[in-house]
Parts: structure tokens; C-alpha cells; sequence
């Protein structure tokens, strides 16, 4: 057999991603992930944070983590956090437009001064607190409103799963561990929200040219996800003069660009359409995060 020794067009790459994503029917990767619900991804996530802050020295717990936050800090907005969601939940509206960061500010600095094993006390109870309330709700689908976010309770607690999991690594970051990954399940989660998510923030970010783009994240976990953007999408998205753009991505890496913890630069995506397009749609994923 003859093997050339010649170069690849440049292009030979970009041509054989498309013929791939044009036979690639949107949906679920192969092995399929097991299926769980948001409340167990949101326990998942609670867990994994638990785990990582028992690991923590006394001096770990002084180091910067967030804005103007260390670790001992991030925890109480943590459990801020905890309490605002128990009282959306329990259909609060003080709580539906609030300021995630300036609602959960007295909980952040009440730690000060407090020991690591208080601060840790307080958490595990603001959680336990939290899905002891949950144990009682069967309605997923009813709409919840909390600091600026009105979404499904599942969709909520998923934002939450997703929180935790982001400040668990700015944990790590801070404290010289490793980063994690949430496991393939949880994630198959997250992705989808983010994806759901994806037109409206692009929407907000500027996006108004109807355009049409296939999201491909790789990785267990991951998934295809067909969506139309801009704010005539639903017309124009289908009427073959519309920009169509697919961008294909690591799901682990997607999920931390929407958290805003990295540039899209940084993502490595491939991106088959308009550079230009894509940029904006990677801009407007970062614009999910809470902090």
C-alpha cells in the first residue's frame, strides 16, 4: 500500500467536520448516561462541595477565592444562597428580584471571625435544610422566581447544581487542588440547561440576525443540540439565506466558559460558519454565570 507523504489541504479538517455534523441527527451521545433527576444532580453537586471543604486546613480557609471573598466567605454566600432558594421555593417574593451577590452578602461576612468548623456547620445545615424542603415537592415544572431568574424548579436547582460545582473549583483553584468535573450524568444535565439557555442570552448580548446553530459538546456528558438564535429566529431562521454556524466543543470545557471562569479563546472550540457569529455566541454563553 502507497502512503503519501503529502501534506493535507488546510482545509481537509474543516470539510470532514461538516460532512460529519450533516449526517449527526441533534441528540444524545453514544454510551447513553444514565438518566437522573435535577434534585439529585443539585445532592451531587452539594456532596462533591462537602467532600472537597473537609479536606481543608484552618489556613485554607483564609485564602482568596471570589471578588472580595476567601474560601471561609464564598461558603457563607453559599449558605445565603441555600436560604433564598428555600424561600423561593416557599413562594417569597422579596427574594424573586434581589441581587444574588447582595442578598447573600450578610452570610458571607458573618463568617468573619467565625471558625472553619462553624462556617462548615452552617453550610451542611443551610443544606440539609434545603433538601429536606424538596423531599416535599413533586412539581418540578412549577415556576420559580429568584434573584432575576424566573425558571421551573428543576431548572433552578440545575443553576444551583451548576453554582456549586463552579465554586467548588474556585475552591480548588485557591487552595492548589485539582480541578473536577461533574460526573456524566449531572453533567448531561447542565449542558442541556446551557444550551436551552444559550438563544436567550444571546439575544441579550446583541444577537438580533436570525442565524441557525448546531452545538455539538463532546465527552460523556455531552450532547447535540439544534437552536435558532436572534430575535426573529423563529421566522427567519429556516428561510436558507440565515447564517448557519456549528460550533463543536469539549462539554466540560462549555460548562466552565458559561460559568465565566474561562475566555472563549481558551476553549478550543471548532467552529465551521462565520467567525464572527461564533464569537458572539461564545461571548454570550460567558453571560450565564451568577457568581
Amino acid at each position: 500500500m502507497n502512503v503519501s507523504n503529502s501534506p493535507l489541504s488546510p482545509d481537509v479538517r474543516t470539510r470532514v467536520l461538516a460532512a460529519a455534523l450533516d449526517v449527526r441527527a441533534a441528540g444524545q451521545p453514544v454510551p447513553e448516561v444514565p438518566a437522573i433527576t435535577p434534585v439529585e444532580a443539585y445532592r451531587r453537586a452539594a456532596d462533591a462541595l462537602d467532600r472537597t471543604l473537609a479536606t481543608l486546613g484552618a489556613d485554607a480557609w483564609g485564602r482568596p477565592a471570589i471578588r472580595d471573598l476567601d474560601v471561609q466567605g464564598l461558603v457563607g454566600h453559599l449558605a445565603g444562597v441555600e436560604e433564598d432558594v428555600r424561600r423561593a421555593v416557599l413562594g417569597d417574593p422579596a427574594v424573586a428580584d434581589a441581587s444574588h451577590v447582595e442578598s447573600t452578602q450578610a452570610a458571607a461576612e458573618r463568617q468573619a471571625g467565625r471558625s472553619p468548623a462553624q462556617t462548615l456547620s452552617e453550610w451542611r445545615d443551610a443544606t440539609s435544610q434545603t433538601f429536606a424542603l424538596l423531599a416535599g415537592v413533586e412539581d418540578l415544572d412549577r415556576a420559580i422566581a429568584l434573584h432575576g431568574m424566573r425558571l421551573p424548579l428543576g431548572s433552578l436547582l440545575l443553576v444551583r447544581a451548576f453554582e456549586l460545582w463552579v465554586h467548588e473549583n474556585d475552591i480548588r483553584l485557591s487552595t492548589g487542588q485539582p480541578a473536577s468535573a461533574p460526573d456524566p450524568p449531572a453533567l448531561r444535565l447542565m449542558t442541556t440547561l446551557a444550551a436551552r439557555l444559550l438563544p436567550g442570552a444571546a439575544r441579550r448580548g446583541g444577537l438580533l440576525t436570525a442565524a441557525s446553530l448546531r452545538l455539538v459538546l463532546t465527552g460523556h456528558g455531552g450532547g447535540t443540540w439544534d437552536l435558532v438564535l436572534g430575535d426573529d429566529a423563529a421566522d427567519d431562521a429556516d428561510d436558507g439565506e440565515s447564517p448557519r454556524l456549528s460550533i463543536v466543543a469539549d462539554a466540560v470545557g462549555f460548562c466552565r466558559l458559561a460559568a465565566d471562569r474561562i475566555r472563549p479563546a481558551d476553549l478550543g472550540a471548532s467552529v465551521i460558519g462565520s467567525a464572527d457569529l461564533a464569537a458572539c455566541v461564545l461571548a454570550a454563553t460567558a453571560t450565564l454565570a451568577l457568581d
